[in-house]
C-alpha cells in the first residue's frame, strides 16, 4: 500500500454502488512510531482532489498544503509522529448525521460535469462547490480528525493536529452547508465518546471568526460535550445568519448551559478581546467543566490578513490562545483545521499553534488593551453564564471606562511599590528622561545608585517587573504578592551584593506603559512600535550614563523580555559595547532566546562574553539547530518558573561578574552608607 493511501477503518463497509475511483497522490514520509513522540498529525494530499471546477474559491485545495509544507520547513513535522488517516464509515458519520445527508453526500460522486453546472445554483445557496472527489475528500477529512481523536484519548499521543480539508463545523446533522459536508469534530467526539474510556469532551470553536453552527446544534442538549464558540455574530446577520449564535443559545434540556457563545457585534477584534474572553468566560467555564479531551475547531479565518472574517488575532495570539487550553485535560488536545481563507495568515498561524502543541511556549505578547465593545459583550456574555457556571463572575467583568482616568492597574501599582523600594531601602535615584516619548513609556521606571556618573564599574539590569504574563504561568492562577515576590527578592540579592561590592547599578524597568489616550492612538501602540521604543529608551541611558568613559567597565544583566532590549542596544551600539562592556548575562527562563547581532565581529565577542541561562526543559535543549544559531552554550537550571530561575542562577551570576568587573575602586557601600 503506498504510503499515502489512507487504511480501510476496521469496520468500513460498503456504503453506495456507485463509487467514484479513489484517486492517488504522491508519498509522504513513512509513518513514524518511536514511543517518545508525544504529539501526532494526520494529512494526507487526496484530500485536495475536492476542488472548484468552475474557478477560484476560497476554500482551496492549497490551504492544506501550504500549512504541511510550513510546518514540515519548520522541522515541526519531524517531531511528530504521523498517524494512519481513513475515510469515515458510514455507522461513525450516522451518531451525527442522518442518513437522508449521508446518501445526499454519496450521491455527489456519480455526478457529470454538465450536473455540476445545472446544480450550481442550489450549491452556491448552500456556499459549498462539489466535486466526484468531494464525497470520498470529506469522509477522510472526518476520520483523520478521528483518528486524531482516537490516538489522543486512547494515549497512543498526548496531542495531535489534523490538517484536513473539507472543514465541518458549519455542517449540520441534517444538512450541508459553508463549504462543509460532514462534522469532523462532532463525529470524532462520538466515537471517541463510544470506543474510549473518555465521555467528557470540550470543543472549543474560540479560533474561528464564524460560529459552529453545525456542532453546537449536534450537543446542543448533550451535557457531556461543552461547546465553546467566539465568533463575529453582528446581531445575526454574519454567515451563519440568524440568532443560533447569540449569547443567550446555551443549550436546551439535560445539556442547557453547555453551549457558550461569545458573539462580537462586529468585525476588527484582536488578540486583546480574543484573550480577554479566553480569561474570563473560556478558561473559568473550562476549568469548572473539567473535559477529559480538548478538541480545538482551528479556524483561522480571525487572522489578520483574511477578507473573509475582517479580525486581527496573530499568530502569537493564536498561540496564546492554544497555550492556556493545552493547560487542561491533562494535555490531552486535538487541534483540527476548519477555516482560513488567506494562505499566508492560516499557514503561519498554523505554524504557531503546531509549536505550542509540540511544548514551546507562546511568544510574549506586548502590552495590550481590549477595545470597549469586546469589554461589554464579555460582560453581558458573564452575566448569561453566571446562571449555569460558578466560576463567572460579571463583577469582574463589568466595564469600567467611568472610573477609568481615576484608577490604576495592578502592573502600575506594582512598578511604583518596587520603584519606591530602591529609593526607600538603597537610596537609589530616579534617572530623568529627556525625550517625551521615553517620558510617555518609562518615566519613573529607570533608577540608579548615586555614584552612577562616577564609578568606573557599572552593573545595568534590565527587567519587566510588573508584567504579570512574564511571571505567570497560567493567566487563571495570580498570587500577585507570591509571583513577584521572587523578582524582589532577587532585587534585593542583586543591589545589595552589587553596592557591597563597590559596583554603580543602573535598573531599568523595560515595561513599557500602554497608551491610554483614544482608540486613533490605540491603533499605532503596534508590538514594532513598543519593541523600538524599549531599544530607544536603552541607547538613550547608554549615551547618557554608561559610557562615560574609555576606562569604564560595565556588565549587562538581562530577565525575561528585558533580554531582547539588550540585544537592541547591541545592534544599535556595537562598537562601544565591545569596547566597554565586559560581559552580558541574559536570564532568559520560558521565552526564546534572543537572536544573535547580525554582524560577525558582534558575533565572535557575544560568543565569548555571554552567559545564558534557561531552565532544563526549555525548547532550546530540545532543537539542536537552534541551540548552534543562538548561543554557544546554554547554562540550564533546575527551575522551570521563570520568576525563580535568577535566583537559582545567582550564585554563578554573582562569579561571573565579579571576574569580569574585576575589584571596584572607592570604598564598600551597603545600603546607600559607607
Amino acid at each position: 500500500m503506498d504510503v499515502d493511501e489512507p487504511r480501510p477503518s476496521p469496520f468500513e463497509a460498503s456504503n453506495s454502488s456507485r463509487q467514484a475511483p479513489v484517486p492517488r497522490a504522491s508519498s509522504l514520509p513513512p509513518v513514524l512510531n518511536p514511543s517518545n513522540i508525544e504529539v501526532g498529525y494526520v494529512y494526507s494530499t487526496l484530500m485536495m482532489t475536492h476542488t472548484n471546477t468552475r474557478g477560484h474559491h476560497e476554500e482551496q485545495p492549497d490551504r492544506i498544503s501550504r500549512i504541511f509544507n510550513l510546518l514540515k520547513d519548520s522541522n515541526c513535522l519531524a517531531r511528530m509522529r504521523r498517524l494512519p488517516i481513513r475515510p469515515i464509515t458510514r455507522e461513525e458519520a450516522l451518531l451525527v448525521h442522518s442518513e437522508a445527508l449521508w446518501e445526499k453526500i454519496l450521491a455527489i460522486q456519480s455526478m457529470t460535469e454538465e450536473d455540476i453546472a445545472d446544480s450550481a445554483a442550489y450549491y452556491d445557496e448552500l456556499s459549498l462547490y462539489v466535486h466526484p472527489t468531494t464525497p470520498y475528500c470529506a469522509k477522510l477529512s472526518a476520520g483523520g480528525v478521528t483518528e486524531a481523536a482516537l490516538a489522543v484519548a486512547r494515549g497512543e499521543v498526548r496531542k495531535s493536529f489534523a490538517i484536513v480539508r473539507p472543514p465541518g463545523h458549519h455542517a449540520e446533522p441534517d444538512e450541508h452547508m459553508g463549504f462543509c459536508f460532514l462534522n469532523n469534530v462532532s463525529i470524532a467526539a462520538k466515537v471517541v465518546q463510544l470506543r474510549s474510556s473518555v465521555k467528557r469532551i470540550m470543543i472549543s470553536t474560540g479560533q474561528d471568526v464564524h460560529h459552529g453552527n453545525g456542532t453546537q446544534r449536534a450537543f446542543y442538549d448533550d451535557p457531556s460535550v461543552l461547546y465553546i464558540s467566539l465568533h463575529r455574530y453582528e446581531g445575526g446577520h454574519f454567515y451563519p445568519n440568524g440568532p443560533f449564535g447569540s449569547m443567550v443559545s446555551c443549550g436546551q434540556g439535560s445539556g442547557l448551559g453547555f453551549s457558550v457563545n461569545i458573539p462580537w457585534p462586529e468585525r476588527g477584534m484582536g488578540d486583546a478581546d480574543y484573550l480577554l474572553a479566553f480569561q474570563k468566560i473560556v478558561m473559568p467555564i473550562a476549568l469548572e467543566f473539567s473535559p477529559e479531551l480538548v478538541i480545538i475547531s482551528a479556524g483561522f479565518d480571525a487572522a489578520e490578513g483574511d477578507t473573509l472574517g475582517e479580525c486581527h488575532v496573530s499568530p502569537t495570539g493564536y498561540a496564546h490562545m492554544t497555550h492556556m487550553l493545552s493547560s487542561l485535560a491533562n494535555g490531552r488536545l486535538v487541534v483540527a483545521l476548519e477555516g482560513g481563507y488567506n494562505l499566508d495568515a492560516i499557514s503561519v498561524s498554523a505554524l504557531a499553534v503546531a509549536r505550542v502543541v509540540l511544548g514551546e511556549v507562546p511568544p510574549q505578547l506586548e502590552p495590550m488593551v481590549a477595545s470597549e465593545v469586546a469589554t461589554e459583550t464579555i460582560w453581558h456574555v458573564a452575566m448569561e453564564q453566571t446562571k449555569y457556571w460558578k466560576n463567572i463572575d460579571p463583577s469582574a467583568c463589568e466595564p469600567l471606562e467611568e472610573i477609568e482616568p481615576i484608577t490604576f492597574s495592578i502592573p502600575e501599582l506594582l512598578k511604583a511599590h518596587r520603584q519606591d523600594y530602591l529609593f526607600r531601602t538603597h537610596k537609589m535615584l530616579e534617572v530623568p528622561l529627556m525625550t517625551q516619548g521615553l517620558i510617555d513609556r518609562f518615566s519613573t521606571q529607570v533608577a540608579c545608585t548615586p555614584d552612577i556618573m562616577e564609578n568606573q564599574t557599572l552593573v545595568v539590569f534590565v527587567h519587566e517587573f510588573g508584567n504579570l504574563r512574564v511571571e505567570l504561568d497560567s493567566a487563571m492562577y495570580c498570587d500577585v504578592h507570591l509571583e513577584h515576590s521572587y523578582l524582589v527578592d532577587c532585587s534585593k540579592q542583586l543591589i545589595t551584593w552589587a553596592r557591597s561590592t563597590g559596583y554603580a547599578l543602573l535598573d531599568v524597568n523595560v515595561y513599557a506603559k500602554p497608551f491610554v489616550k483614544s482608540k486613533v492612538d490605540r491603533l499605532h501602540d503596534s508590538p514594532g512600535m513598543i519593541s523600538q521604543s524599549r531599544s530607544d529608551v536603552m541607547t538613550y541611558l547608554w549615551d547618557n550614563y554608561v559610557q562615560l568613559t574609555a576606562a569604564r567597565r560595565v556588565v549587562l544583566i538581562g530577565h525575561g523580555p528585558g533580554c531582547e532590549a539588550l540585544m537592541g542596544l547591541m545592534r544599535q551600539r556595537s562598537v562601544g559595547v565591545m569596547r566597554t562592556v565586559q560581559g552580558i548575562v541574559q536570564v532568559v527562563g520560558n521565552h526564546n532566546v534572543p537572536l544573535l547581532p547580525e554582524t560577525c565581529q558582534l558575533t565572535q565577542w557575544y560568543f565569548k562574553n555571554s552567559l545564558v541561562f534557561v531552565p532544563q526543559n526549555h525548547v532550546a535543549f530540545r532543537d539542536k539547530k537552534l541551540m548552534r544559531s543562538t548561543v554557544k552554550s546554554c547554562s540550564a537550571v533546575k527551575e522551570t518558573q521563570a520568576v525563580k530561575l535568577i535566583i537559582q542562577a545567582f550564585p554563578v551570576i554573582q562569579e561571573f561578574v565579579t571576574e569580569r568587573l574585576g575589584p571596584a575602586a572607592g570604598a564598600k557601600v551597603v545600603n546607600g552608607t559607607s
